[in-house]
């Protein structure tokens, strides 16, 4: 397939910073040194009280309502927080949903800090486009209705899925207040199958019906790529152990410090349902920020490391990205509003991978509204990502005609985004983020604009 020039996008990141400096004149006079101490919160404060309506091009628009309270004390530890509550109950266009509790404290248990979430979250489209990155054919025009006689469905790259997760991490410290333990459990209970077409068609007029034909997930299952016994989905548990090194000097967005962790995780036999598939999976990550102007402006970035070190994982859990604290109401892809903006959602997807983001952080305007402050941010951002370790494909039972459409057997190739966003943050804790990204390389998509919440790392 030709590979779609990157000169637009290569002009477009100058052009944004240039973009930057002059809207960012005014905000700087009232920003920097200059600017007065933001006022100190105490006890419990409202981070958000919203309705959700937010955009993700994965998903759709998201509808719905969530709630964060923050508890900062007596307030001498502002912006840091005691406790943390944070509800969410929304939908996408598209059909998704989250349902949603997450809880985070360094103060429930003296010495520890604690996180639990629960969630229920359904997909009737999650983004299906196989393994190993660009090993697996990405065809457009199968999902472009424009495309005439080439075009599937729009629901061909696509499979259902609903995922209950229970998740409990604790930290504490081993050496100061730097380098801490990690520990926990994260039960997950997936069910999955083919795009309900029945469902989704209801109610559509006849030129707006998918048409009822198999889609990339069920001809994996019959090529027997994904085995029977994994493809209606299933549960585990994962017991994890690592380590954390955290100097940041601010949680939701650091102007200093570095985030390094590596963690292990094991899902024993008698803890996954189905035979043989008891694995681990093993992850290093590290995250660096650099102060540029004092309070304003910033570079941060992100290396990561995942990989399956033993047994054999079911496909359902391979989209996973480990991590010790969970920032947002998933943590999956390579791809997506999570990890490789611009890029398609689970796009990379394998039993070990390596991926890098680095971004310019701009903090160019601060003001209060009441006694609530606010502040806007602009940032540039370039993401990546590859396979590093393949899933193993047997593809006997895949027809020649369908192999040399769905399959490539070259090794994967560096994925590369690159794209804009704005933060709108409240009490500096509660970030809402708009995210625009555009892949490199069209057989990894076009573009994705993404709204939701917090900084990406």
């Amino acid at each position: 397939m030709k590979r779609k020039s990157t000169t637009g996008i290569l002009l477009f990141l100058p052009l944004f910073l240039v973009f930057v400096m002059l809207t960012g004149f005014q905000g700087m006079a009232q920003s920097g040194e200059t600017q007065p101490e933001t006022p100190v919160k105490t006890g419990w404060k409202l981070g958000g009280v919203l309705p959700t309506i937010t955009f993700d091009s994965d998903l759709g628009f998201q509808y719905g309502a969530l709630v964060n309270l923050f508890n900062y004390g007596d307030g001498s530890r502002f912006p840091r927080y005691d406790h943390s509550l944070y509800f969410e109950v929304s939908r996408f266009t598209k059909g998704s949903g989250y349902n949603r509790f997450f809880y985070d404290s360094d103060q429930l248990i003296k010495g520890l800090r604690t996180t639990f979430d629960l969630s229920y979250i359904t997909d009737p489209l999650m983004s299906f486009y196989g393994f190993n990155g660009y090993q697996s054919a990405y065809n457009p025009v199968f999902v472009d209705e424009e495309a005439g006689d080439d075009y599937i469905s729009r629901a061909f790259y696509a499979h259902d899925r609903k995922m209950f997760r229970t998740k409990i991490d604790l930290q504490g410290r081993l050496s100061g207040d730097n380098l801490r333990w990690v520990s926990g459990f994260e039960t997950y209970n997936f069910t999955a199958g083919s795009v309900d077409l029945e469902k989704l068609n209801k109610g559509k007029d006849e030129e707006d019906l998918l048409p009822e034909v198999p889609g990339l997930y069920d001809k994996y299952v019959a090529w027997g790529l994904i085995s029977e016994e994994e493809a209606r989905g299933g549960w585990l548990t994962y017991l994890k152990a690592g380590l954390s090194y955290d100097t940041r000097d601010n949680e939701p967005n650091p102007m200093s410090g570095v985030w390094s962790e590596v963690v292990f995780q094991v899902a024993p036999d008698f803890l996954v349902s189905g035979d043989g598939f008891g694995h681990a999976k093993a992850s290093l990550t590290h995250r660096q920020y650099f102060t540029l102007i004092p309070n304003d402006l910033s570079l941060a970035y992100r290396l990561g490391l995942q990989k399956t070190i033993a047994g054999d994982a079911p496909f359902y859990i391979q989209p996973l990205v480990m991590t010790s604290f969970l920032r947002g109401n998933t943590s999956e892809g390579l791809g997506g509003s999570k990890s490789l903006r611009g890029i398609l959602r689970n796009r990379i997807v394998g039993d070990g991978f390596a991926m890098g983001n680095v971004e310019l952080r701009w903090k160019f305007i601060r003001f209060d509204i009441g006694k609530t402050n606010v502040y806007l941010g602009l940032n540039g951002f370039v993401d990546g990502g590859i396979i590093i370790d393949p899933i193993d494909l047997d593809l006997s039972l895949v027809p020649a005609e369908e192999r040399e459409v769905h399959f490539d057997a070259d090794k994967d190739a560096l994925h590369l985004s690159a794209g804009a966003g704005l933060r709108i943050a409240i009490n500096q804790n509660f970030v809402v983020a708009v995210d625009f990204g555009k892949a490199f390389d069209e057989r990894d998509g076009n573009t994705g604009f993404y709204i939701g919440l917090n900084y990406l790392f």
